[in-house]
């Protein structure tokens, strides 16, 4: 291993290219926005009325969104089951005459 001797040149500007290559392994990452949400969270929520608004308007908007979502699938099961009456009644009744 002593005897070794490298006769290729280096490749011009190899050593600022390894500088460069430090210094941007160096630089911290630019933190994301869930990053960032996770970090305001980490710094408010440990304070018992921040938790409790948070938590509160979590469960507001969940249930909000659940209701959506029911009145919305209640609406279509509802208008089927017309649909499937009229259609009980009369069965050479179109399938869209209730809507």
């Amino acid at each position: 291993m002593r005897e070794w001797k490298v006769a290729t040149p280096l490749p011009p500007r190899f050593k600022e290219g390894v500088w460069r290559r430090i210094e941007q392994a160096e630089r911290k990452p630019e933190p994301r926005v869930w990053a960032r949400l996770a970090g305001v969270l980490e710094v408010f929520l440990p304070r018992p009325k921040y938790a409790f608004a948070y938590v509160s308007v979590l469960l507001a908007l969940g249930v909000m969104g659940g209701t959506f979502a029911a009145q919305a699938t209640t609406k279509r099961l509802n208008t089927d089951l017309g649909v499937r009456y009229v259609q009980s009644v009369d069965p050479y009744q179109k399938a869209g005459v209730g809507q």
